[in-house]
């Protein structure tokens, strides 16, 4: 009897542990369910029941993937302004350098002020910004604010980049803009890219000083270059413009001239026909005459020139 009196008071005993025990951890199985799910695990979905505070003491809401994705600090804020250097190997060129380094290129020529990627050397060293911007020198009048908004960007972000305590900046400095970036022209330009060839021909008299071809005994400056042509070949467009001259020039011969963006201006001379008009507009690769040898000429060929902004340029440094 007595025996029987102890298993029942220690059943009793047990009853009141447990009841503490749930009392104090309560099991919500719906909480369980949405947390599991939250983490990638079970059966649960993020749209799921909200449990409310009054149930778990915790608020669930479902997961959005937009808010779930955290941006890295170093790409969400402007950073000071850091190189390291690169020595340029054989093979090796601006495009693909840049590709490799996840940079625009602009940002590479801008940096080290490379004027013709053609002629980047192998042992040369670049440097390599921790961002993407362009250089930009200050010039008189300039102010923070207006080279700010010159290149849309934030005022602040220009200071943060080059370490600037202040808003004053002297004329001749070198400012990295962050974020900037150089206009396609000038990437062609450089990347000697801008105008296709005219007509298929080798070069027979570059841009540049040479020896008087009729007489031989003084040296002239060539304002353009002569390509190699057979009578009647079609001479192209080497960019799209509207033609603004066409006619006869005792030296030129027959002679068409276009203006294109940018301030270029072409001219193609001693064609043997004329195959446009002042006025039109051409597209690039659009033919425009034919070789000739017309004017003061000694054979066949396509004298080519490039202006920029009224000043001879060498055509062949902007030719693909």
């Amino acid at each position: 009897m007595l025996q029987n009196n102890n298993n029942r008071s220690n059943i009793l005993r047990l009853a009141v542990v447990l009841c503490l025990v749930f009392a104090v951890n309560p099991v919500d199985i719906r909480q369980n369910e949405i947390t599991a799910a939250e983490h990638g695990i079970g059966g649960g979905s993020p749209s799921a029941e909200i449990i409310s505070s009054a149930e778990t003491g915790v608020v669930l809401s479902p997961v959005s993937l937009e808010t779930a994705v955290l941006q890295p600090e170093s790409f969400s804020k402007s950073h000071i302004l850091l190189y390291n250097n690169h020595l340029v190997q054989k093979g090796e060129n601006i495009s693909e350098l840049a590709f490799n380094l996840g940079l625009n290129q602009g940002t590479l020529i801008s940096v080290n002020k490379i004027a013709n990627t053609r002629l980047l050397q192998i042992g040369k060293v670049l440097k390599i910004p921790n961002q993407d911007g362009i250089l930009h020198t200050v010039r008189n009048g300039d102010t923070l604010g207006s080279i700010a908004e010159k290149y849309k960007v934030e005022q602040e972000a220009i200071q943060i980049a080059n370490e600037l305590f202040s808003d004053k900046i002297r004329a001749g400095t070198d400012l990295f803009i962050p974020g900037a970036q150089l206009d396609w022209v000038s990437i062609q330009e450089i990347n000697g890219d801008l105008f296709i060839w005219p007509v298929s021909g080798a070069i027979t008299s570059p841009y540049g000083y040479r020896r008087d071809p009729f007489n031989g005994s003084r040296s002239q400056f060539h304002t353009g270059m002569d390509i190699r042509g057979s009578t009647g070949t079609p001479v192209r467009a080497a960019m799209a413009g509207r033609v603004s001259g066409v006619g006869y020039d005792g030296v030129l011969g027959n002679y068409v001239i276009i203006n294109h963006h940018s301030g270029y201006r072409t001219l193609y001379g001693h064609l043997s026909v004329i195959r446009t008009r002042t006025g039109a507009y051409v597209g690039t690769g659009e033919r425009v005459g034919d070789v000739g040898s017309t004017g003061l000429s000694t054979g066949p060929h396509l004298h080519f020139t490039v202006y920029k902004n009224g000043v001879t340029v060498n055509p062949r440094a902007l030719m693909k």
